[in-house]
């Protein structure tokens, strides 16, 4: 079978930790991380939708959210204590977007997408972007993600609320609980995997480039995502059993939430390009392991 995405695997050496879950390849790796994407700081979280809870936690909003974003996203607008309402938008898939726009700054959502100097073509120095390193994400990792701002008090605060609202400076614990906080830090073997495959991403990305035109050539479409690549087909679910037979792994990574009760509380919400996309959109091979024999064998079932 030809697979959707590509796991590496991974020997860790626990040998080389000088502690086994608060390393210093953790802080590190938010250094390193900072510098590519342009910005000044960040913190490490243990997964992006976490990071999304903190970022809105108690903040009493509505956040107006696409229909076909993943559940795991509403979760934890829902769970950090506001409202969502949904809206018939389908630009930003395979791309970053405004999650919510404060009064003074906004939070971005780029979880599926990392881009040399992103912050700073996207953001304003007070903005939070937040990254996903979950497994097939464009750095996957063992899952974990990335908040990084220009604004120091607001990362300072990130690092100590994933830490149970513990002071940590140097890698070294101060033995001091200043708020209630929560067990959401990356740990040493999370860092660990995200620091190689941060190392990849250069080469995987163009790679990713490579495989990107010549589907778009074949296919008629123009994609310019780097982490899916999506087909439109008229029955999606059928389509993917057929190119199954064929030895073709496919994923349907988008739902329209605003028809699931479990969201929308019983409110009628007009959607449908997000309701098309969920019938209709298939996601195929898209990897940079990919080799040009089996996109080859790829582009002929899909035709």
């Amino acid at each position: 079978m030809i697979g959707l995405f590509h796991i590496e695997n991974y020997s860790i050496n626990t040998a080389d930790f000088k502690h086994i879950l608060h390393d210093p390849i953790v802080t590190e790796l938010e250094e390193k991380f900072a510098e590519y994407v342009g910005a000044k700081y960040a913190c490490s979280i243990c997964s992006a939708t976490n990071a999304i809870f903190l970022m809105l936690l108690n903040k009493n909003v509505t956040v107006d959210i696409p229909s076909v974003i993943p559940p795991v996203v509403l979760n934890s607008i829902l769970n950090s204590g506001n409202k969502i309402n949904f809206i018939d938008d389908v630009s930003w898939i395979g791309d970053s977007y405004v999650l919510h726009q404060f009064e003074d700054y906004k939070v971005i959502d780029s979880a599926q997408k990392v881009d040399r100097d992103q912050f700073k073509k996207e953001a304003n120095p007070e903005d939070l972007m937040f990254f996903s390193f979950y497994p097939t994400k464009p750095v996957g990792g063992i899952d974990g993600g990335m908040i990084v701002s220009d604004d120091y008090d607001k990362i300072a605060y990130f690092k100590e609320a994933v830490l149970n609202g513990m002071s940590y400076a140097n890698n070294n614990w101060e033995r001091k609980i200043k708020f209630p906080g929560w067990k959401m830090y990356l740990n040493s073997f999370q860092a660990t995997v995200v620091s190689e495959n941060l190392k990849k991403l250069p080469a995987k990305v163009k790679r990713l480039e490579e495989i990107r035109e010549t589907y778009n050539e074949a296919l008629g479409y123009e994609n310019t995502s780097s982490h899916l690549y999506r087909i439109v087909t008229r029955d999606n679910k059928a389509k993917m059993e057929e190119l199954k037979k064929k030895g073709i792994v496919t994923g349907i990574h988008y739902e329209a939430s605003h028809l699931n009760p479990v969201y929308n509380g019983d409110i009628k919400f007009a959607c449908p390009l997000s309701e098309a996309v969920a019938a209709t959109t298939l996601s195929i091979p898209f990897n940079e392991k990919l080799t040009n024999k089996e996109i080859k064998h790829i582009i002929e079932c899909v035709k």
